[in-house]
């Protein structure tokens, strides 16, 4: 992986080679930003940086020994933490560690830098499962970087979703970070950093990843995967800075097009005050699992904004496809000022109370009786 793969953020690679230039690599470093702007992209590519014997031109020569074994992501001054499961049958008294998941994450990992955790959910087979790091994560962790460098520079740690460590693992990584071994270098990767332990984010020098330029985005979908340059555009805008959202449009069976399709049923059944078929449809959503409810509403919450910008007649203002663009002609006169901050409310709400575990099918029949009557207001 060099940084020449990496899709874009041409300030945060200058930030990252300074660093190396001005010989004040950090101990700790922290990437967090929005998902699909590269964060995982950046860390493995400045990883792969650190450990080349032959760096030129600003980035890893992708030759060198070290090289050679980075792109089988098999280097053993190279460690990853990421957050697993624990599978049905495993004994409780098994502690639970990124080893467990090795093979699968290698298998996810040599796909590309770029993927989402529900991707990782569904390589590890998690079902309705969380993921997290628990305790076996950070023993792990201590154990490998206390050894000494079998290549003789850094080690790395490449820690990806540090957010999701239970307390027993945060404070033991809080340890190492304190104290940590010679010449290791803790990469973090996060997209929720508020909710890590403030004495973590006090020991790491934090490195923000905006989301992608719509130019970036637009170019990548041009060169790698051959858009015609009017729909990379499109695609590219409806994307919001999220190389994994416009991935996700080329997906012709993609979870985005099941979102608008719920979205849309929604909307109809509410404004025809369908209560019977409301509740089916409630009933439908209780059954995905509760990382897929929070992205549907996230969804829906992003279209309830951009039917509100079309009302105003500017496309510039306005980032949807084709597809939703073809909903919203007819749809977005009954989303307006009067009625745009309850619609978000609702939704909001509800992302709210599935963090929390409450019942979906009372959550979702709840919304959906909210949105028969937010449909009616009037500006």
């Amino acid at each position: 992986m060099r940084f020449s793969d990496v899709i874009g953020q041409q300030d945060s690679k200058a930030r990252l080679l300074e660093m190396v230039s001005e010989d004040r690599v950090p101990h700790a470093l922290m990437l967090y930003g929005p998902s699909g702007a590269g964060k995982m992209a950046l860390a493995m590519a400045f990883a792969s940086y650190l450990l080349c014997n032959h760096k030129e031109q600003g980035d890893s020569c992708g030759k060198c020994r070290q090289c050679l074994m980075l792109e089988q992501w098999q280097h053993p001054d190279l460690h990853f933490s990421f957050p697993v499961i624990r599978p049905a049958g495993t004994s409780a008294e098994h502690k639970m560690s990124s080893s467990d998941f090795f093979r699968q994450w290698r298998h996810l990992i040599q796909q590309g830098p770029y993927f989402t955790l529900q991707q990782w959910l569904m390589e590890m087979g998690a079902e309705n499962q969380q993921a997290v790091m628990g305790v076996g994560e950070s023993s792990e962790l201590i154990h490998d970087l206390n050894i000494k460098s079998s290549q003789g520079g850094y080690k790395v740690s490449i820690v990806w979703l540090p957010e999701r460590m239970n307390a027993e693992c945060a404070n033991k990584l809080l340890k190492l970070l304190e104290e940590p071994p010679h010449y290791t270098v803790f990469i973090l990767v996060s997209e929720e950093p508020e909710k890590l332990l403030d004495t973590i984010r006090s020991r790491v020098q934090a490195l923000r990843v905006k989301p992608l330029s719509t130019q970036d985005i637009e170019q990548a979908l041009i060169d790698k995967r051959g858009i015609e340059p009017d729909a990379a555009l499109r695609i590219a805008r409806a994307a919001n800075g999220s190389w994994l959202a416009a991935l996700d449009e080329l997906d012709a069976s993609s979870e985005k097009r099941l979102f608008l399709d719920m979205f849309i049923m929604l909307m109809r059944l509410a404004y025809m005050r369908n209560i019977r078929e409301l509740k089916k449809w409630s009933e439908t959503i209780a059954g995905y699992g509760r990382e897929k409810q929070k992205r549907l509403l996230t969804y829906f919450l992003r279209l309830v904004r951009e039917n509100f910008m079309y009302n105003f007649d500017n496309a510039s203002l306005c980032y949807m496809t084709q597809e939703e663009e073809n909903f919203a002609r007819n749809f977005a006169r009954f989303i307006n000022e009067a009625n745009v901050l309850e619609i978000s409310d609702i939704f909001n709400c509800a992302i709210r109370d599935i963090g929390q575990n409450a019942n979906p099918k009372i959550v979702f029949f709840d919304l959906a009786t909210h949105i028969i009557v937010a449909l009616i207001r009037k500006p």
